[in-house]
């Protein structure tokens, strides 16, 4: 169980979308190692424990303290535990994709929630997660573009071709980032989003 702990925290939570976007923000601002990578991961895995606290919370009040108070079998809490997690994952899972991963499993189309198979239900939200953290990324790509573009135009219309774009650019993307509190910004954003 502890070695699968790993993969259950990056995909059955917040994280791998957290992760991911904040990866695209650095990646944006075209600042490879700043912030570094502990930082990153740092940050997300603080923020996943906020945006996955109201879970937790329920799964270890309705699960694992009656399991530690020998109230209820490893079953029975394992059960309860599930439905949380659960509820977690079809608020933030698509129909399309869920969809295409019943059908892929040949399973029969359900008529509720408790009729989806978990094994069904887990892709489906990771690939869901992918989507989304990527159309985030590509939404925080596009005014650190617009300034490379600008900035290029800008050397090149001058005849200052031998300076490289990016030297110029960068400042620049770091200030408007600054100035519009970036972080604060996609933090925001990250949360909400799974609210």
């Amino acid at each position: 169980m502890l070695s699968l702990a790993p993969a259950l925290v990056t995909m059955l939570t917040s994280f791998a979308r957290i992760v991911i976007v904040l990866s695209f923000t650095r990646s944006a601002l075209g600042a490879q190692q700043i912030p570094p990578n502990s930082v990153l991961i740092g940050l997300a895995l603080f923020l996943t424990t906020f945006t996955m606290a109201p879970v937790w919370t329920k799964v270890n009040s309705e699960a694992l303290q009656p399991y530690l108070a020998k109230e209820v079998t490893y079953q029975a809490a394992l059960d309860k535990a599930s439905v949380p997690v659960r509820d977690f994952l079809f608020r933030q899972t698509r129909e399309s994709d869920l969809a295409m991963f019943l059908k892929m499993a040949g399973a029969p189309r359900p008529k509720n929630r408790s009729e989806v198979p978990t094994y069904v239900l887990v892709p489906a939200f990771i690939v869901g997660e992918l989507k989304t953290a990527f159309t985030m990324g590509f939404m925080i790509f596009i005014p650190f573009l617009v300034i490379d573009l600008v900035v290029a135009t800008t050397l090149m219309s001058m005849g200052m071709m031998m300076m490289p774009p990016a030297l110029v650019s960068l400042p620049c993307k770091i200030m408007l980032f600054v100035l519009v509190d970036g972080w604060h910004l996609v933090v925001q954003s990250l949360v909400t989003s799974f609210n």
